[in-house]
Parts: C-alpha cells; structure tokens; sequence
C-alpha cells in the first residue's frame, strides 16, 4: 500500500482549569495517568501518529491553560487548529445540568468587510440549529456588534427567580 505525505493536524484542548486536559493528552498519547496535579503553565503538546486508510498523519495536541491569568497567551495556539476538544468536569454541577444555558459566539465580522469569511452566517445557524437549537451570534466586538444581545439572550434562559437562589445556596443535586 503506497502512503502520501503524512498530514499535521493540530488539536486544542481546552477547558477550565482542573478538569483533566493534560491527564486527557497523556493518556490518549502515552497511555499513563498521574494522579499529582501540576498546572499547566501556558502550553504544551504531545503528538502521535496515526493511519487512517491509506493516509497517515500525526496528532499534534496542544494542551492549554485552564488559568484565567494565562488566558492572553492561549489565542497564540488556535492558529491552525483542526479541531477543539473542550473539556470539563462532570463532578463540578451546574446549576441545571439538564438545561445548562450556554451560547456560541461567532466573532471578528468586521474584519476586511466579512470578505475573509470562510464559515457564512447561514451555515453556522444551521449547524447549531441542527444539534438542538444550540443559540449562536454573529459579534463585531471591536464594534460592538451584537455584544449586548447575546448576553442579554442569557437571563431568558436562565431561571433567575427565587427558586434557583436557593437551590444554588442549598448545594447541587446533579
């Protein structure tokens, strides 16, 4: 069987910190874990080789920091990226982890008109639309584009009542 060029595909990995995500790059590359926790101080990657029918390619996984105060160096490792695995902690319970909010901003419109877009508008909603109706914006937020709607999308899907005070105060029943 005659092989190609062997593809680089980067990954990212991200997350909060604590949730596992260089215990996640060292057991799917060197198949060891280890209970001790170091931070991760801004990044690091493992790679590992792979085949898939007659293509071979390496994994290169970027492993970042969960830590709020390195989050400035993690933009410098998306460049390139072919997938992101986002990771987090079933153990640490959201408020309503059957109907946990969240929302998907698609940023940077404004740059070179929308002339540089390579994901449209359309398709992006369709895309979210079709995982279950998972809310998506466009945002300028150099322009301030819909910054304030998405966000004030947010208590509309959050049970801001008296209810969930207490529950959040009484502890998660996940």
């Amino acid at each position: 069987m005659a092989f190609g060029r062997r593809m680089l595909l980067k990954v990212i990995i991200l997350g909060d910190s604590r949730v596992g995500k260089t215990s996640l790059m060292n057991q799917y590359v060197n198949q060891k874990f280890n209970n001790q926790y170091k931070a991760t101080i801004g990044a690091d990657f493992l790679t590992k080789e792979g085949q898939l029918e007659d293509r071979l390619f390496t994994l290169q996984i970027w492993d970042t920091t969960g830590q709020e105060r390195f989050q400035s160096l993690r933009v410098a490792f998306y460049h390139g990226v072919y997938c992101c695995v986002l990771v987090y902690d079933v153990n640490a319970c959201p408020f309503d982890p059957e109907n946990f909010p969240f929302v998907v901003l698609g940023n940077k419109i404004d740059v070179d008109g929308g002339n540089s877009r390579v994901v449209s508008e359309k398709r992006a909603k369709a895309w979210y639309a079709s995982r279950g109706s998972i809310p998506y914006f466009e945002t300028s937020i150099k322009e301030g584009f819909n910054v304030d709607v998405a966000f004030q999308y947010l208590p509309d899907t959050i049970d801001v009542g008296g209810g969930g005070q207490q529950q959040r105060s009484t502890g998660c029943e996940c």
